[in-house]
């Protein structure tokens, strides 16, 4: 009797080590099977650079052109592990953004300031852990209790957006103390073409003039294709470095634009680069407003000074008039329906716009002269586009545009402790273009210089 309890008892202790036994082995199958799924999901993030697979039920162009949802992550309570079933072969597949918070401006080292413009203060600064000499751009915050300003996010919406040779980068963004003290970090280079200009005995030769209005066009061309105006071209936003490459910089007024044009801010582009239809009010616009400053900036190019100096709003309209003709419904169908424009008192005249420009600029060239005639055109849908410019004959005659490499080198006064010697003109803060209200002026004088019956008597402003 005895004999049989103790084998009885060590059939029970026999089971109780397979039981364990088994148990051990299917925990360690489960284990490995698990560290298999592992190793797996691992390499295929690793080999897809941590892919996102995005299905949206009917959604074509992201979800294939079958528009067939994606298969949802399935859950197995059995195996506690998270399996996903194979999705179309058509989807498509994104590296996941990584986000990461600003770094403090104290990772700069401030040198000096170089200017304040419309929408921040610009400093040279070393990035103290490489070295690295950069512009640092303080974004004015005025009304930060309504939320971030507009200008800033598109400033750096169109910056981020816009990754060109010829169009100033945009480092990253980083903060101080405060909510509102945010800086830009951007490439720094030695000039900016105003004070270039300025501090130049004879100004820019001919093949340098050609290469630069090619560089910034090459810009203006990017920015365009991808639907973005600047909407405050002028010299002091064109930098350059002592290797003769330009770059475009100070996107504060840029912003999307789409076709047909939205209705859009009419104050915009400093007042000496504005264009006439801004001026008289015009509610849409587009790349043509880009095109007449770049207009602007070629003809300051060739006489070292900026090329139409208004006083304001009408004395702007007068100097244009003066340069470009006088606007007639023929010439520019549809301008008299512009706001501004119904309070105009125009009078009759032949005078053309590429008279006058010849006789402004007496070396230009014929191909010259007909570019700059396009590019300061009164009606805007005659004004040549960017990708026209970059194709015209005025690049393909001598001489030709010089090379970058041989342009010369000069002081740079950003890169020092001194202040600009002349004030660059600001761009306007943004709102609806103003009212010409007032007596009624008289711009005859303006024509003063050619035969009176040529231009067919004065030509007067009748202010509303």
């Amino acid at each position: 009797m005895a004999s049989q309890v103790k084998s009885r008892w060590a059939d029970d202790e026999a089971d109780a080590v397979l039981e364990a036994k088994r148990k051990r082995e299917k925990e360690l199958k489960r284990k490995a099977k698990v560290e298999r799924q592992r190793k797996l999901e691992e390499e295929s993030s690793q080999k897809n650079a941590a892919p996102i697979d995005v299905g949206i039920k009917g959604h074509e162009g992201l979800n294939g052109e079958s528009g067939r949802p994606f298969k949802r992550r399935r859950f197995s309570p059995e195996r506690h592990t998270a399996t996903v079933e194979p999705a179309a072969a058509n989807l498509l597949r994104f590296p996941a953004l990584e986000w990461s918070p600003c770094r403090h401006v104290d990772n700069f080292e401030k040198l000096n300031h170089i200017e304040e413009g419309s929408y921040g203060w610009v400093s040279r600064a070393k990035e103290t852990a490489t070295g690295d000499i950069v512009a640092l751009k303080k974004l004015k915050m005025e009304n930060a209790n309504d939320g971030f300003p507009v200008t800033g996010l598109r400033e750096i919406q169109t910056l981020m957006a816009s990754r060109h040779e010829n169009i100033v980068t945009l480092r990253e963004v980083v903060m101080g103390d405060q909510l509102d003290d945010v800086f830009l970090v951007m490439d720094f280079l030695e000039h900016d073409l105003k004070t270039l200009q300025e501090d130049m005995l004879d100004g820019f030769s001919p093949s340098e003039i050609k290469t630069l209005l090619l560089q910034l066009t090459s810009a203006v061309e990017y920015l365009h294709s991808n639907w973005i105006l600047h909407r405050d071209l002028k010299t002091s936003n064109l930098l350059m470095n002592n290797r003769g490459q330009m770059k475009v910089a100070d996107f504060g007024m840029a912003r999307y634009y789409g076709d047909p044009p939205p209705k859009l801010t009419q104050l915009v582009v400093t007042l000496w680069y504005r264009a006439p239809e801004l001026l008289l009010g015009a509610e849409k616009y587009g790349a043509e407003i880009d095109l007449w400053s770049v207009g602007c900036i070629f003809g300051e190019l060739l006489i070292k000074q900026p090329l139409l100096q208004g006083k304001n709003e009408v004395d702007q309209l007068s100097k244009i008039f003066g340069l470009c003709g006088i606007p007639t419904e023929a010439a520019w169908p549809g301008f008299k329906r512009l706001p501004n424009a119904r309070s105009l008192r125009l009078p009759n005249t032949t005078q053309t716009t590429g008279a006058v420009i010849r006789a402004r600029f007496p070396l230009l060239t014929t191909a010259g002269t007909t570019l700059l005639t396009s590019l300061l055109s009164l009606n805007p849908a005659q004004r040549s586009t960017a990708k026209e410019v970059l194709t015209h004959s005025y690049f393909q005659e001598d001489p030709k545009p010089k090379s970058t490499v041989m342009f010369p080198t000069f002081p740079s006064k950003a890169g020092q402790e001194k202040r600009r010697k002349v004030a660059s003109p600001s761009a306007p803060k943004r709102g609806d273009a103003p009212k010409i209200v007032g007596e009624a002026v008289d711009f005859s004088g303006i024509f003063a210089n050619r035969d009176d019956e040529e231009v067919g008597g004065g030509f007067a402003l009748k202010l509303i």
